[in-house]
């Protein structure tokens, strides 16, 4: 065997086979139209992916609730009309040989849509990333939000999906009720850890009943808050254990409520002065690079107290990582997501023996375009690094 081959070993999740250990983790896209359809440039975003080996994608988070949607050209799963849309992007996955899970999500206060119904939350908190506030949710509107969650996993059962993917983590509705400082409820859904496990065991058992069960579903799981006194592993530990008794495949690694962007996705991950040099990033030339694998420790943590598929996002930039990582059984897959967007053939090329460091310097300008222009990397080819500084310089990310 030579250098990565433990990264393209066929894996199990459920009864799916996987044909090697790399996940695109969930990526916001801003490629729908303006009701969350999907385009054709959206579905050739996911073929190019399939096409060059890419093991297992996330899409990005589909809304299952017209009220829990996060930004514009958001893609959907709200309704039974998108579906042949999304049978699209599976179909054209599917046609190389890929598999992919329907990420389904809802923004709860963290949304940054400002027309039509308020957003949802579990208490009246103003919401920790953008200050805004919003009402308590009431139990009809708790019980909405489940039976949204089980329509958007039954809708991708119909759209041909391979699997269902909970997005439980980055400070979105599910990550808001499991957190003590964002769910501060005295009723059943909230005031004491098992409390607040009841939206997001709710959820994993409504989502698990509305699909075969051959179907795997997995979890993203915030693991820990970044607010002061929120939630730690103390609580997300056992928490996760219950979850997978419910019937979850496996658990995808991530933090819970941020207080800024950066706190899921880490700017300049593994950029030393000559790769920050490389890429016209002269304001990091002198500075030490952020280390990789961010959410390690946590996913160490709960292969040690449960059995389950582990996923680990957050900042794999070399291939060492990536391979050490797999190969001393601290996850099951790596999932990447901003070095894929940089480099779409990146799978196939570690494939075929590249090794070293990936192109991407996690400066995060495809992510500060969210909901502003389609997902690209703006800094390659050079031309639109010119783009965004003179959008930025327009005021259009303000807009």
């Amino acid at each position: 065997m030579g250098p990565g081959a433990q990264l393209f070993e066929p894996a199990q999740l459920g009864s799916l086979e996987v044909r090697n250990r790399i996940v695109r983790a969930g990526t916001s896209e801003t490629m729908a139209d303006d009701r969350g359809a999907v385009t054709d440039q959206y579905v050739a975003l996911y073929e190019e992916l399939a096409r060059n080996d890419v093991g297992l994608i996330f899409t990005g988070h589909l809304y299952c609730a017209t009220r829990g949607r996060y930004a514009r050209r958001q893609t959907g799963i709200y309704a039974d009309d998108l579906v042949p849309g999304l049978r699209r992007v599976t179909d054209a996955v599917h046609r190389h040989g890929g598999r992919i899970f329907a990420q389904v999500a809802h923004a709860g206060s963290q949304s940054r849509v400002e027309a039509g119904t308020p957003p949802l939350a579990p208490s009246a908190v103003p919401n920790a990333l953008t200050g805004r506030p919003v009402p308590a949710a009431g139990e009809d509107e708790v019980a909405e939000a489940i039976a949204a969650f089980a329509a958007g996993a039954r809708r991708a059962v119909d759209a041909g999906f391979d699997g269902v993917h909970i997005h439980a983590a980055n400070g979105y509705l599910i990550s808001e009720f499991s957190s003590p400082t964002a769910n501060r409820r005295t009723d059943a859904w909230g005031g004491s850890p098992e409390g607040r496990d009841r939206f997001i065991v709710e959820i994993a058992r409504a989502v698990r009943g509305a699909v075969p069960d051959e179907m795997p579903v997995t979890l993203k799981l915030g693991m820990v808050d970044a607010t002061p006194g929120g939630l730690g592993l103390d609580e997300s530990l056992p928490r996760a254990k219950r979850l997978v008794e419910t019937g979850l495949d496996g658990l995808e690694i991530s933090c819970g409520v941020m207080q800024r962007a950066t706190d899921s996705a880490r700017q300049y991950v593994a950029v030393d002065p000559r790769r920050a040099a490389e890429d016209l990033l002269v304001h990091r030339i002198f500075s030490q690079p952020e280390a990789e694998a961010y959410f390690l420790p946590w996913a160490r943590a709960v292969r040690a107290d449960v059995d389950t598929n582990i996923i680990l996002a957050g900042g794999m930039r070399t291939t060492q990582t990536m391979i050490r990582i797999v190969r001393d059984r601290d996850v099951d897959f790596v999932a990447l997501s901003r070095p894929l967007i940089r480099e779409p053939d990146l799978v196939r090329q570690i494939a075929n023996g590249r090794t070293g460091r990936v192109d991407c310097t996690s400066c995060n300008l495809c992510l500060l375009h969210e909901g502003h222009h389609s997902l690209r990397c703006w800094r390659t080819p050079r031309r639109n690094l010119l783009e965004h500084a003179i959008f930025r310089l327009r005021g259009g990310l303000r807009s």
